[in-house]
């Protein structure tokens, strides 16, 4: 039948219920929605099952799925979400079902579409991810209190990079900022040390479900 609009749909990789394990919701029952595929590849990737495979489903299905789990908080990352051209209706469809959406994206794509409700949680690749090069810096002038960044950090120059960035565009001041190893390449302890021997304003941070569950998929 012509003249009917085909209804916006996604590639979903997995949808689960979990607790949220980094930023600042960690520790909250929150529903996990993984989309599928990346243009991105980081050395350290903990994603990889996420570059391809999934279920296409509608917007209305993915929502109704969500809100069956009956929890407050809800996550859309990937892969990388926003390659995905539907994503910003999505995230909007979440809000409007009264969720409290944020969004794990990195910092090679515009974000300026995204719905203001959404937190937007923006992972600024360092050099030892082999995609520093891909960072959009012209997202920081558009990150607001209610955004985060994030940094993975390998070794002391990735630390170093990260701290430049967050000084010379004085992040801080724009939103929280976060510190995190990445698992077998930096120790926890030398992260936290050089932290607080140079007084960074950023929070530092481990990947809670990790912890919890080492890295079982769906958790």
């Amino acid at each position: 039948m012509t003249g009917l609009r085909k209804e916006p749909s996604l590639l979903v990789n997995e949808v689960f219920y979990s607790l949220q394990g980094e930023a600042s919701r960690v520790g909250l029952p929150t529903v996990f929605v993984r989309l599928t595929g990346c243009p991105l590849r980081c050395t350290w990737c903990d994603t990889e099952h996420a570059f391809s495979g999934g279920d296409r489903m509608t917007v209305r299905e993915i929502v109704d799925k969500v809100t069956a789990f009956r929890a407050r908080h809800v996550c859309v990352t990937g892969g990388e979400p926003l390659a995905q051209k539907n994503c910003g209706q999505l995230l909007s469809a979440l809000c409007d079902a009264s969720l409290d959406v944020s969004l794990e994206t990195s910092g090679a794509l515009d974000i300026s579409h995204v719905d203001p409700r959404v937190a937007r949680i923006v992972d600024l690749k360092p050099p030892g991810s082999g995609e520093s090069e891909r960072n959009c810096w012209a997202n920081i002038p558009l990150l607001t209190p209610r955004d985060e960044v994030k940094f993975v950090l390998s070794d002391r120059p990735d630390y170093e990079w990260a701290k430049a960035a967050v000084l010379e565009h004085r992040l801080d001041q724009r939103c929280p900022v976060l510190f995190s190893p990445v698992q077998g390449k930096l120790s926890p302890h030398d992260l936290a040390e050089w932290i607080l021997s140079d007084h960074l304003p950023v929070r530092f941070q481990l990947q809670l479900h990790k912890i919890l569950w080492g890295n079982m998929r769906g958790k």
